[in-house]
């Protein structure tokens, strides 16, 4: 069964678990890896990216001790064992694959990260409104439609912040799945070979962007509109109840497609191809899927809390008291109030919590996506053979 129009998908058919009874080499690796330049070093067509340099010929590192309820032993070309995976292991591989290609994974945030941060402090420095004051005299609902109008006029003055954050996402994660999917066969990857491999994929990741941005708002307008039909206090609880399920919806969707991205970049699957993957992929792990996500964004989360407390804050108030002033311009008023340096030392902390969360993202969905495929198709044989590990065959 080929999943992948034109191209040869790897251990029989994805979505059904073949490849969880395809035997495994059992010979632990001893560290003497020969290097193979011949067919079997390759990867599956279409389905992962040749590789830039021959694997190394030592130091795979494939002896691996229990744990996990995994098997004992595990060939490990790179930053993973080839083998299912728990969860905590592919976080730990995103990390790997971080501390490995430190150089690229920075060299990423500074091209990409910089020049986002430097357009979106302009936009806040010459483009966001004043907030609306608010009259303290008038009345509740007066009140209540003042807030509403300063709300509204907040939320489209950081729309094109949000275009700005949502292209560097994606052009950060594209090359950081080429970094990641590299990483885990052991070799390295530069920068100008990561844009090389992921700039031809960016229009149609920002098409998969957008509509599954279409389909979560859609999600939300469903559910919200029958309680705006009914317009009375039933029809306030009951939007509220519309309000929940939709975000439940939207999750259940955002879950269900969060492989497309990788096989978009990495099998470079149309969007409608790449979605169909996914959802056939995440099938019967939609829990197990959704729960590496939630901790990889409470990690991430907790990240960026740290550098915003040891790095952004401090130097943010020592920034504002070192001009004269006080810190309440920075929390009372608009971004447009603020002076160039607190913007400045907000951007820098900007940067280096994209650099590490982008990477930390992108790194966990790969190898989710490699981790479904190792269960589903048998991928960890494919991935020996490209590596030349030994025990793992040929391509006839």
């Amino acid at each position: 069964m080929n999943d992948t129009p034109g191209r040869a998908s790897p251990g029989s058919a994805p979505s059904e678990g073949q490849g969880a009874d395809v035997p495994r080499p059992s010979e632990p690796v001893d560290g003497n890896v020969p290097t193979s330049n011949g067919p079997s070093a390759q990867p599956p067509a279409g389905q992962w990216f040749p590789p830039t340099a021959p694997p190394p010929s030592a130091g795979w590192g494939g002896q691996q001790g229990p744990g996990w309820g995994q098997p004992p032993a595990a060939a490990k070309p790179g930053t993973i064992p080839l083998r299912p995976l728990g969860v905590g292991e592919i976080l730990g591989g995103a990390f790997a694959a971080m501390r490995t290609r430190w150089r690229t994974v920075v060299g990423i945030g500074l091209t990409v990260a910089v020049p986002a941060q430097v357009a979106t402090i302009l936009v806040e420095r010459f483009l966001l409104p004043a907030p609306e004051p608010i009259d303290p005299d008038a009345s509740g609902m007066e009140i209540l439609r003042q807030a509403a109008d300063s709300a509204q006029a907040q939320a489209f003055g950081y729309l094109p912040s949000l275009a700005i954050s949502l292209v560097a996402v994606l052009i950060s994660t594209a090359m950081l799945a080429v970094v990641v999917s590299r990483s885990v066969l052991g070799r390295p990857v530069t920068l100008s070979e990561a844009w090389a491999e992921a700039r031809g994929r960016l229009p149609r990741l920002l098409g998969l962007a957008l509509l599954l941005l279409l389909l979560s708002t859609a999600a939300l307008a469903v559910g919200l509109l029958p309680g705006l039909l009914v317009g009375n206090a039933a029809g306030a609880g009951l939007a509220l109840l519309g309000v929940l399920a939709g975000y439940a919806a939207s999750i259940w969707l955002l879950v269900r497609f969060s492989l497309a991205f990788p096989a978009l970049i990495l099998e470079r699957q149309s969007i409608a191809a790449a979605m169909r993957r996914s959802a056939k992929l995440v099938k019967d792990a939609w829990w197990r899927t959704f729960g590496a996500l939630a901790l990889t964004v409470l990690v991430t989360l907790l990240v960026a809390l740290v550098v915003a407390l040891f790095i952004s804050v401090p130097l943010g108030v020592i920034t504002v008291i070192s001009e004269g002033g006080a810190t309440d311009p920075a929390l009372t008023s608009g971004a447009s109030d603020l002076g160039w340096p607190f913007l400045i030392v907000s951007g820098i902390g900007g940067v280096i919590i994209s650099t590490v969360t982008y990477a930390l993202l992108a790194g966990v969905v790969v190898l989710l996506y490699v981790d479904q495929r190792i269960r589903r198709e048998a991928l960890d044989l494919e991935l020996g053979r490209a590596a030349g590990l030994p025990g793992y065959g040929t391509d006839d």
